[in-house]
């Protein structure tokens, strides 16, 4: 990173530019902590370090209302991986490699988003122990899946339980004695519920976290 400590780059394109090759070059760690997994670019030669070494993922929520983001996050896992996810509102997400090279996010901009790359160790040192504060008070992504169970009430579930026999809309508001828009109108509530964006995903959901219909 020649001898700058700090420098700004604006948009994907010229991050990958000027610090492409930092996150290509990480060896020991690599920490990672963001809203969504879109906020950070990915180098396209990017490979997979040596099993010692340590990647840990530090997530909001939001980053499970996607059903390919979550299908991404078990390949994650699967590769050795940790992931947590935090309550936190994560104002500046960061990445930190090996402890020498920090990014951070700023905001979104019609220019594309703000990066800015440091090597001071006295920043990156601070920054790393705010993550590992929010990492040791945040439940594993496993863990966080089987705590969140959205409450449901009882004709919730039997709306999901409709949903997972494959009968036509009309038929199941026939069945729940609903009127068909009535049906209709619970079930995009329930999806809205659920964080999914299709009555498949809905399925999906339902059964990580245990609930009927599946």
């Amino acid at each position: 990173m020649r001898n700058e400590q700090i420098f700004s780059v604006h948009g994907d394109a010229e991050l990958l530019a000027r610090a492409g090759h930092l996150l290509e070059s990480a060896r020991t760690e690599f920490l990672c902590a963001a809203r969504t997994l879109t906020t950070w670019p990915r180098p396209a030669t990017w490979t997979t370090p040596d099993p010692d070494f340590m990647t840990r993922k530090l997530l909001t929520p939001a980053a499970l209302a996607d059903e390919a983001t979550r299908d991404h996050l078990r390949l994650v896992l699967d590769a050795g991986a940790q992931v947590r996810i935090t309550d936190a509102e994560l104002p500046h997400e960061t990445i930190i490699i090996d402890r020498r090279v920090m990014i951070l996010a700023g905001r979104e901009a019609p220019a594309g988003r703000e990066y800015s790359v440091t090597s001071s160790r006295t920043m990156i040192d601070g920054v790393h122990s705010l993550f590992d504060a929010m990492w040791n008070r945040s439940p594993a992504y496993t863990t966080y899946l089987a705590t969140d169970t959205p409450h449901l009430t009882p004709e919730s579930r039997q709306i999901l339980e409709t949903l997972s026999t494959g009968l036509t809309d009309a038929s199941a508001a026939r069945h729940l004695n609903l009127s068909l828009r009535t049906y209709r109108r619970r079930v995009a509530d329930l999806m809205t519920t659920l964080q999914a964006a299709s009555r498949f995903q809905a399925g999906l959901r339902a059964g990580e976290l245990g609930l009927p219909g599946r």
